[in-house]
């Protein structure tokens, strides 16, 4: 399909279609910025720790991750 954006894990593909993709994208770059956004809005530790799955990550990793990804669904779609 074209605009689609598959996602697998080993063998299992799962597909994305287009408006959803480009609405995850959007997602991602707005966690992204509030995770650097100095101020009210900024996520704090315990919701980055949250997000990370309860370990112990570096604020700026995660965010650093959070970009990649949404740059290649920006990419992609």
């Amino acid at each position: 399909m074209p605009g689609s954006v598959t996602i697998s894990r080993h063998h299992e593909a799962v597909m994305v279609d287009h408006t959803d993709a480009q609405r995850l994208a959007a997602v991602l770059g707005e966690v992204a910025r509030l995770l650097e956004e100095a101020g009210p809005d900024r996520l704090t530790d315990a919701q980055v720790a949250a997000l990370c799955g309860g370990q112990p990550h570096h604020r700026e990793e995660l965010d650093r991750w959070i970009r990649a990804l949404a740059g290649d669904l920006h990419h992609r779609v």
